[in-house]
């Protein structure tokens, strides 16, 4: 674990020091000639930059996994997995459902009618990471809440593993989730290939998944062709710590969040020196025996008092926010920007990643200023539908021949004015 001390010079500065320092070590990254080989070169291309990224992988012959694999990985899950599977996947799909919107109408005092109700996106793609380890846990927080929200066609990309496919808990997820195209893709060239489609693959209307730096920046290079759920790039964990805060399960909640990679900061905040100490010290014992952690920069912030604290977690907007301090429900209250809170010392974030109902995908880089968690609203789309009786035709139309006329648009102001 690389960890760093970081002076209070309040919380904007000390944020924006940190995610630069964190930054520094992250692999610079450029997507757009991958973009321009996948457009280019459709199924060959996609085929190519697999065999060339994903080396574990032996280049699977077609870039579509016959649904039966994916039935077959299903059953043969252990009966624990498979419920622990099933919990979370009610779990995921009872929050989902309760953030469906209903529709709405809305009387003017002119009298014309606003009708506002939504619609789900026609096709939706949804990426599982691959590569450290297998994701079938983002596979079922990304197509439940499509299935919720009332997609009708949902693509799976997910690199293949050794064998040319998908890994086989991937393939299980996708099975209990009812999804029958799936493509064994990885990286930046997946994103490509579901927005701008190939020979094999359609392409889609909304992409949402988590990723590496690479899967964040293709989405940030086709938003606009297609919708996004967010940027949501390495995984990151800040905690604000208080005097009872237990060193050991501060430690392991860090090195959770640092088994993602190397690439997501880590943060640590707390008013008494000796607990960031302690947490520090933990932390570095806990992660030299653990191969699966990462060495994952990890900061240490003394600040002033908890409301300095929660200023700093705004201003650093993290993907997940753990509140150890006794007062943690208080203080979750004051938090506007993370992707996810957890409140009080037992919730860990690795609850949320897999069985809590909350959706892991979550804004990264500091994006949760501007977007949230994912959920059925990525996949929708709102419609305005608006009736104007012949009355209200009449009292608005002199409105909208002043407006018109100032803007330079007379003929909307007689398209108005000939209904009066």
């Amino acid at each position: 674990m690389k960890a760093r001390r970081f002076e209070w010079e309040g919380a904007t500065a000390t944020a924006t020091a940190i995610r630069a320092w964190a930054a520094d070590s992250a692999p610079a990254v450029e997507v757009a000639p991958i973009e321009r080989e996948v457009v280019e070169g459709g199924d060959a291309a996609v085929l190519r930059l697999t065999a060339r990224f994903d080396a574990t992988a032996s280049a699977p012959e077609s870039l579509r996994v016959d649904p039966s694999r994916a039935e077959a990985a299903l059953a043969e899950l252990g009966p624990a997995l498979r419920e622990a599977f099933e919990l979370a996947a009610a779990n995921i799909r009872t929050v989902a459902a309760a953030q469906l919107a209903p529709e709405r109408e809305v009387e003017l005092p002119q009298g014309q009618r606003v009708k506002l109700r939504e619609v789900a996106v026609g096709a939706a793609g949804i990426y599982a990471p691959g590569g450290r380890a297998a994701y079938p846990s983002s596979v079922l927080m990304c197509a439940i809440p499509a299935q919720v929200a009332g997609v009708e066609r949902i693509a799976l990309a997910s690199p293949p593993g050794p064998d040319g496919n998908p890994q086989p808990l991937v393939l299980a997820a996708a099975a209990l989730c009812g999804i029958g195209e799936i493509y064994a893709i990885g990286g930046a060239q997946a994103i490509f290939a579901l927005a701008h489609g190939t020979e094999s693959i359609d392409p889609v209307d909304v992409i949402a998944g988590p990723g590496n730096a690479w899967v964040r920046e293709a989405k940030r290079a086709v938003s606009g062709l297609v919708g996004i759920d967010s940027l949501a790039g390495p995984s990151e964990l800040m905690a604000i710590v208080g005097h009872d805060t237990d060193p050991e399960w501060a430690a392991l909640d860090l090195c959770a969040q640092a088994e993602h990679g190397a690439d997501g900061p880590l943060l640590v905040a707390g008013v008494e020196e000796h607990v960031l100490e302690a947490i520090a010290a933990a932390t570095e014992r806990a992660a030299a025996t653990r191969p699966s952690v990462a060495e994952a920069p990890l900061a240490l912030v003394a600040v002033p008092d908890l409301e300095a604290a929660a200023d700093l977690a705004n201003a650093f907007a993290p993907e997940h926010l753990q509140l150890f301090d006794e007062d943690a429900s208080l203080l979750a209250g004051r938090i506007r920007t993370a992707g996810c809170v957890f409140a009080g010392r037992y919730g860990a974030t690795a609850f949320g990643d897999y069985v809590a109902g909350s959706n892991h995908v979550l804004p990264t880089g500091g994006a949760g200023r501007f977007s949230g968690p994912l959920g059925p609203a990525a996949f929708r789309r709102r419609i305005s539908t608006v009736e104007i009786p012949a009355a209200a035709a009449a009292a608005l139309a002199p409105r909208v021949d002043a407006l018109a006329r100032a803007e330079g648009f007379p003929v909307h102001a007689e398209s108005a004015m000939i209904r009066r």
